[in-house]
């Protein structure tokens, strides 16, 4: 049997299998008893009914709190999974390529295109970027880009961000500047075309705009990509006060910006890579000193291996492995709270995935198939999308699993499972159809290959 259908050490926390057998099982949440002053114990068993322990003002409820009330509300500035690090002080790493940024932004008056994997870290380095530009007094005008974005739309939400008072023609002593007017009173009614977007923004003096656009790999428009390109060559060639920092998904420069073959010499390209280990021990290290809850050795070490470069799932599973220890009324940390936090983990991206991908996987798995799709998974992750059997070699030597995983690639395209063949412009790949997939499967294989060495100790310590 597994741990996984065991007992884990502690009074709050319970796991149990979701049926016979399944290795995948779902973690089952199980309260403490109720005491017997408790005037909410609406339960048949006496167990108390769950509360929020903090009121909606982030304070403490005298009530509900228990002894760790305080150190879990710490635990929510600690770790921010889902929401990108805006405090610098919590901002781990990437010291180098913030440096690299601000020096194309500042010294070189250069576009800027950042891209890489989702969970890499890009939006927590725009935000701090952001307030570094503010602190210099630049002008940031924040956009994060959808689907259906258009030029017109962006345009106008971008000049309504700009004071018209550092519009050469108006100034700070207008009327309009007063009034509190922006670049897009300017505007007519008629659709914002490059040129006239150009043209407004060319009369701006006294500040210098940045304009970050966010998410710019999910606008599906032709157009609109074109356009932005433009814009950014005709910015740098009137040598306007504003520049535009762009980030997105993508494996390359040219699925971000649309093909302007002049455009290369304005603009500064940079892929942001996978945290090192030591980066990835410092998040957890920051989150430290915030929570006051420690990680024991092993469980860092744990941590690295299972986020496999990225600040999403570091953050991710130090979150929840110090809330698994301090249901158990810990403030230490160790390694069965990892695997605990893995299994969660695994639980919260297969409900992001579809049900036709859960049944596909599932039998994948029950056939033997986990190794491997691990390997293609790990791949998908090295990339952020397209990948290539290279690219899998890159992450596993044997010359037996290498083989073993093309043919399973190829399979999986063929039979339009999990996986689609393509062309990314350089060349033949393949890439998961849903993007959940790849990273729900690493920490799927991950926790299988984690466990096997951690369950002897695991089932010798349970109750």
């Amino acid at each position: 049997m597994s741990w996984i259908d065991k007992i884990v050490p502690g009074r709050k926390r319970r796991l149990a299998s979701a049926a016979a057998g399944d290795r995948d099982a779902e973690l089952v949440w199980r309260p403490a008893a109720a005491p017997a002053s408790d005037p909410v114990a609406a339960f048949g068993d006496g167990l108390a009914f769950p509360r929020f322990q903090s009121t909606a003002g982030d304070q403490l409820d005298p009530k509900s709190a228990d002894q760790y009330a305080l150190v879990r509300s710490r635990l929510r500035n600690a770790y921010t999974p889902a929401q990108p690090v805006t405090d610098r002080k919590m901002f781990a790493g990437r010291r180098k390529i913030l440096a690299a940024l601000i020096r194309s932004i500042e010294d070189q008056r250069l576009h800027t295109v950042i891209y890489g994997e989702r969970g890499i870290g890009k939006t927590s380095l725009l935000q701090v970027l952001a307030k570094a530009a503010q602190q210099a007094r630049y002008l940031v005008v924040y956009v994060t880009c959808g689907a259906r974005s258009e030029f017109d739309e962006t345009f106008r939400a971008i000049a309504a961000s700009i004071p018209l008072m550092y519009h050469s023609a108006y100034g700070p002593t207008s009327v309009e500047g007063e009034r509190g007017d922006t670049l897009a009173s300017l505007l007519s009614s008629e659709t914002v075309t490059v040129s006239s977007a150009s043209d407004a923004l060319s009369k701006i003096e006294g500040t210098r705009v940045l304009v970050i656009l966010d998410e710019y790999d999910r606008a599906v428009s032709e157009d609109f990509r074109r356009s932005i390109a433009e814009l950014l060559k005709s910015l740098s060639d009137q040598a306007v006060r504003v520049q535009v920092l762009v980030a997105g998904v993508a494996a390359n420069l040219t699925e971000l910006v649309a093909n302007v073959p002049s455009i290369q010499r304005n603009v500064f390209a940079l892929r942001i890579p996978k945290m090192t280990p030591e980066e990835i021990h410092n998040i957890v290290k920051n989150g430290e000193r915030v929570s006051d809850v420690h990680f024991e050795d092993a469980a860092i070490h744990a941590i690295i291996a299972r986020s496999m470069g990225f600040p999403y799932l570091a953050s991710l599973i130090s979150h929840r492995s110090a809330l698994v220890a301090l249901d158990d009324g810990r403030l230490i940390v160790n390694a069965h709270d990892i695997a605990v936090a893995t299994q969660e983990a695994v639980d919260e991206f297969r409900g992001r995935i579809s049900r036709r991908s859960q049944l596909q996987i599932a039998e994948l798995v029950r056939t033997g198939h986990l190794g491997v799709l691990g390997a293609l998974a790990g791949a998908a992750q090295s990339t952020g999308g397209w990948f290539t059997i290279e690219d899998i070699t890159a992450i596993h030597g044997d010359p037996n699993d290498i083989a073993r995983a093309k043919a399973e690639a190829e399979m999986l395209a063929r039979e339009h499972m999990l996986i689609e063949a393509g062309d990314d412009g350089f060349g033949p790949g393949y890439r998961f159809t849903e993007p959940t997939v790849p990273v729900y499967l690493w920490l799927l294989a991950a926790k299988g290959q984690f466990f096997d060495h951690e369950q002897p100790d695991l089932e010798s310590a349970a109750e």
